[in-house]
């Protein structure tokens, strides 16, 4: 699960089964029946080929993005015109199945590796902005760069079928494989990047890593972004907020309300940077009057990132 707190997950699977559900649609109370959620990997949906042509789907260069099929990866954006999502931007987070680009809303947060460039140039097409998920902290079988990585850098599973922590304490085998994901973003016209598992060194790793090595990990995925011109979010991490708001753009979090952190992301608001958030196990009436106290983007999502939403 990309919220990274091991054994949380289980919890908020049970009490979904028990809480009811209602429609995905942006402020939408339509009641949707149950579904049952899979606490396998979250970034299992199904490819999404460009040869899988859709005519509202246009494959041309979104006016806000260039070119969706060949950018220069190398051109850094000046700081000053690389996008930066306000607090109280409405989002998106879909991570299973092919994307659903109905939902209106100005944000869209989709699988890197899962997602066309077609399908990002859809969504701009559609006035979206789109952030480009990549995990960074650990290795994932199913990944067709999955052979790139040394074994040595291999440490325990995280919980999740098929995946293993990442030693990130080795910066320089770590940089050119999380620059090539980081290219793939910018190639197929993202306008920001998601690294995923940003906060390794609270979790059992299997490596002795530090919060010194967390901030320099985490410092080195924002920076490479930056210079390909992208937006970065800091995932998670609440601990190390001060000392990396500057360096990242937005934030994404998982279930601050759940465990009574939320006004730990205030600093990103008071940037006038967005926090993206959501929550799985309470529901809309148990924390969007605090979210949006706080100027958070706020929404109940399934454990699988479904389509499925039900906004503040």
């Amino acid at each position: 699960m990309t919220a990274r707190r091991i054994g949380a997950g289980l919890l908020a699977l049970a009490l979904l089964g028990l809480a009811g559900c209602s429609s995905g649609g942006d402020g939408s109370d339509t009641e949707e029946s149950e579904a049952t959620s899979s606490a396998g990997p979250r970034r299992t949906g199904n490819p999404d080929p460009d040869e899988d042509k859709d005519p509202t789907d246009p494959s041309g260069p979104s006016e806000s993005s260039g070119s969706a099929d060949s950018p220069d990866p190398g051109t850094t954006r000046p700081a000053s015109r690389r996008w930066r999502p306000r607090p109280g931007t409405r989002w998106q987070w879909q991570l299973d199945g092919r994307v659903d680009m109905s939902v209106d809303v100005p944000v869209y947060d989709i699988d890197g590796f899962e997602n066309s460039a077609k399908t990002v140039a859809g969504l701009h097409a559609r006035g979206r902005k789109v952030i480009c998920y990549i995990n960074a902290g650990a290795w994932e079988k199913f990944r067709p760069d999955q052979a790139a990585f040394p074994k040595e850098l291999l440490g325990e599973n995280n919980g999740w079928a098929g995946e293993r922590w990442l030693d990130i304490r080795r910066l320089d085998v770590l940089r050119p494989l999380m620059a090539t994901r980081i290219d793939m973003c910018r190639k197929k016209g993202f306008d920001a990047v998601e690294p995923d598992l940003t906060e390794g060194y609270r979790n059992t790793t299997g490596f002795p890593l530090t919060a010194a090595h967390q901030l320099a990990f985490n410092r080195m995925l924002a920076e490479l972004a930056h210079d390909r011109g992208l937006a970065v979010g800091l995932k998670n991490d609440l601990d190390q907020i001060p000392e990396l708001v500057g360096d990242f753009d937005f934030a994404v979090n998982e279930e601050c309300a759940q465990f009574g952190e939320c006004d730990r992301l205030t600093p990103f608001v008071k940037r006038d940077k967005a926090v993206f958030h959501v929550e799985y196990a309470l529901t809309p009436d148990a924390f969007c009057r605090d979210a949006k106290r706080l100027g958070l983007s706020s929404m109940r999502k399934r454990l699988d990132l479904d389509s499925w939403r039900k906004p503040c």
